[in-house]
């Protein structure tokens, strides 16, 4: 059996697609936890250890943002955008939890939803990791190959 090589842009592009696919998956799931129990949200950011008078705005910010972000990786002209857009909010997200992780607050300030509220914040960290440097990797991949006029087709 002869194993043909994947062409390189072929493989770029797939590279750069799975990674789109799972980041929007990420957002759109946060996103509909969040939008699904709103008050529970809303509580959980009046825990914040920040002041509440930020509470109305992050409620309902955060969740149409995520679903902005969804929107712009999804649609091929405002893909990079929209990268840009998830490495900025998972970086901002990361850096919270790193602060928590390592007890920078007098309390841990909330539970996550959904599949998150399960995971201690050290394993919480690392899929933030994962994610912040999965999205800063699909952005080098675009700028390095110059795939971003193909993914705009």
């Amino acid at each position: 059996m002869v194993v043909k090589a994947i062409p390189v842009m072929k493989a770029k592009y797939w590279t750069i697609e799975i990674s789109v696919y799972l980041l929007a998956l990420l957002l759109i799931v946060a996103a509909g936890s969040k939008i699904a129990d709103l008050d529970k949200f809303a509580g959980q950011i009046t825990n914040q250890p920040f002041d509440n008078s930020f509470t109305n705005v992050l409620t309902y910010g955060v969740p149409a943002l995520e679903v902005i972000l969804v929107i712009g990786l999804l649609w091929p002209a405002s893909r990079l955008i929209g990268l840009y857009g998830a490495a900025v909010l998972l970086t901002i997200f990361t850096i919270y939890i790193a602060l928590v992780t390592f007890n920078f607050y007098d309390r841990v300030p909330c539970g996550c939803a959904f599949a998150f509220e399960k995971l201690s914040w050290p394993q919480h960290l690392l899929i933030n990791l994962f994610f912040t440097l999965l999205s800063y990797f699909a952005i080098a991949m675009i700028k390095r190959s110059n795939l971003n006029k193909i993914l705009k087709t």
